[in-house]
């Protein structure tokens, strides 16, 4: 009786073990899925309902064309890797006991490694045989590490078979094929469909293998959303909800489908004329079934560009920041010149110019000032024909023309430009203090543990010299020395949080005090939150200009001028001034959004007359100082918390 007792108070508990656990497990999805029909981008506040993200998405060439890579990648990966890694097994069970354990410990491998050692292994594979990274290198890789994962499936099942089974059917007239077909396959089949549904699982997943596999802008959804994912984009959120969606489908039908059968057979299980369908292979049939589903499922996403536009069939090849660009102005693009767009994104200028400096092909570049100059100086862009940018550069406002980083805009056609300064909250943070302080503002004792840094040496590093009264530029190394003990002294001192594009949304819902952010971002947030404001110290600060370029690998020139030429006039400045919220170089288009759309918005118009104010140019030297002390400033942070 007490045993029964004790029994009946472990029960509770374990129930609601079991319930905590479903709410962790399944709350971040129900989340995603509630904020997927949010009609604001905030991605913590719940403004209305709205389904403006899932026609985005839809509208989004982008989005759809990595989902048409991701389905045809996972659905061809799934059926050769299950056909190899099925034969392999089968050879392995009648091999050699020592060959087998010796191709067993070699398949143990890459399920052992860490993946980003495999990924590396594979890249650099493909450049030393150079193979063009792109769909085939992405497929050769998901096949690579799906086939370890069907053979530890299949192997099991082989195990539990009669060793003697294969004999005995050739013994009884069937021919080797045969026995292979009608008598193993069929008895290892569960194994073999457990096995396809986990390669399936991994190769739809990947995100590490597929990012150092892939090239020439072909992408899956993992890739894509990483790059979305950097600023605020809640079409994640509905393509996430879709896939959700269809998965739930897919197992509500594998789950009631069995039930409803059961019940159909009961119900006519007195019935001599009821003849039930048969049920062999029910599994197989499933899985073969689920993927040509989705494969057709792509193809009907997918839309291939056709057209008789004057460069209808052509592809151009374009390398830029992650969220920079709208894909409405790209669908339009390819309309009007019928070729289709290749997206490529960089997490960083550096990141850009390790590919082009080794050769990777591009059509148009759009690198910030201080790394065109470095393209410029290493002779790595090609000299632009003033002829084919006149109307360009027409429509670009006089302020962010004939700069340092390039004279005479030789090389470059201004994208956008901004400032680099402080969103506060003006319930927090008061006027006298942002003009009392500037940039030391952060090492303010009264806002301690309420502020973010962001993570960008180059513009730390920038607050931290003019805050000190030096150039941004210096090189004198007594001048860094400084600035690194100024940050350092901060982030000792004032519990800051550092963050990166996390801020957008983090600031618009007044999570702290004040931060640095650049000032398109800073739009976005004002706009979000009118409590929130923008500053620019008097000390000066970073005027920055991101311009397009083409590359000396470009293979389409002459497509990457007509897209030069389309991206700065005034229909596609804004569109894509109104959608990434930086100021647009079309000085027409500057103009009139910050008379309307962004009227009042300190950040949209970026400062002139300030003679602190500086560009970035490009110093090998300091850079690699700046480097080395941001990374102990993140450690001397981390040790801090």
């Amino acid at each position: 009786m007490k045993q029964k007792q004790g029994m009946n108070k472990r029960r509770p508990f374990g129930a609601t073990l079991t319930t905590l656990m479903m709410i962790f497990f399944y709350l971040p999805i129900i989340f995603m899925v509630v904020f997927s029909f949010n009609s604001s981008k905030s991605l913590t506040h719940f403004t209305g309902f709205s389904l403006r993200w899932y026609e985005q998405m839809f509208a989004s060439h982008d989005m759809m064309n990595s989902l048409y890579v991701t389905i045809i990648i996972a659905v061809l990966a799934t059926l050769i890797s299950t056909i190899v890694g099925t034969l392999t097994a089968i050879g392995l069970r009648y091999s050699k006991k020592l060959v087998r354990a010796y191709v067993t410990q070699i398949n143990d491998l890459p399920m052992m490694n860490p993946e980003i050692v495999t990924a590396i292994g594979l890249m650099l594979l493909f450049i030393t045989f150079h193979i063009e990274r792109g769909f085939t290198t992405l497929l050769l890789a998901h096949i690579a590490f799906c086939i370890p994962y069907v053979m530890l499936s299949v192997m099991p099942k082989l195990r539990q078979l009669d060793p003697n089974l294969a004999d005995a059917a050739m013994d009884l007239g069937a021919t080797p094929f045969q026995t292979l077909t009608k008598v193993i396959v069929p008895e290892i089949m569960p194994g073999i469909v457990s096995g396809a549904i986990i390669a399936f699982t991994m190769s739809f997943d990947d995100f590490i293998i597929s990012y150092f596999a892939t090239g020439k802008g072909v992408k899956n959804l993992s890739i894509m959303v990483y790059t979305m994912a950097k600023r605020v984009n809640p079409s994640i959120n509905a393509i996430s909800t879709l896939l959700v969606a269809l998965i739930t489908v897919i197992l509500l039908a594998v789950n009631i489908v069995p039930v409803i059968r059961k019940k159909i057979a009961e119900k006519h299980q007195n019935d001599p004329t009821y003849s039930p369908a048969p049920r062999k292979h029910t599994a197989r049939n499933t899985l073969i079934f689920a993927l040509v589903g989705a494969a057709a499922a792509c193809l009907i996403f997918f839309r291939p560009s056709t057209g008789t536009q004057p460069f209808a069939g052509q592809v151009l090849h374009l390398y830029l920041p992650g969220e920079y660009i709208s894909d409405e102005m790209l669908s339009n693009f390819e309309q009007q010149t019928g070729a289709e767009v290749v997206v490529d994104n960089f997490d960083s200028n550096e990141q850009m110019y390790i590919k082009v400096a080794n050769g990777e092909s591009f059509d148009v570049l759009i690198p910030s000032d201080y790394m065109i100059q470095r393209l410029i100086e290493e002779d790595l862009l090609l000299k632009l024909d003033p002829a084919k940018v006149d109307e360009a550069m027409v429509q670009i406002d006089d302020k962010v023309l004939d700069m340092a980083y390039d004279p005479g805009n030789q090389y470059s056609v201004p994208y956008f430009w901004g400032t680099v300064g402080i969103v506060y909250d003006k319930n927090k943070v008061s006027q006298e203090d942002l003009e009392k302080d500037g940039w030391a503002i952060f090492a303010d004792p009264k806002y301690k543990g309420d502020i973010y840094l962001y993570d960008s040496e180059r513009d730390q590093f920038m607050s931290a010299l003019k805050s000190l009264g030096y150039s941004m530029n210096t090189s004198d190394p007594e001048e860094l020395k400084q600035a690194y003990e100024w940050l350092e002294n901060i982030v000792k001192t004032m519990e800051p949080e550092i963050v990166t594009d996390e801020i957008i949304d983090n600031m618009a819902n007044a999570r702290k005090a004040l931060g640095m952010i650049y000032s398109g971002d800073a739009t976005y947030v004002m706009q979000e939150n009118d409590q929130m404001g923008y500053y620019l110290p008097e000390e000066g600060t970073n005027i920055w200009t991101d311009a397009m370029c083409i590359p000396k690998s470009a293979q389409n020139p002459e497509l990457a001028y007509e897209f030069i030429n389309y991206a700065a006039s005034y229909e596609a400045q804004m569109i894509n001034s109104l959608y990434v919220g930086y100021t647009a170089a079309n000085k027409e288009v500057e103009d009139e959004l910050a008379a309307s759309e962004f009227e009042g918005l300190d950040s949209y118009i970026p400062r002139s007359g300030n003679a602190l104010d500086e560009v970035f140019e490009y110093n090998p030297d300091s850079r690699k100082a700046i480097a080395e002390y941001w990374s102990r400033v993140k450690v001397v942070a981390s040790n801090s918390r």
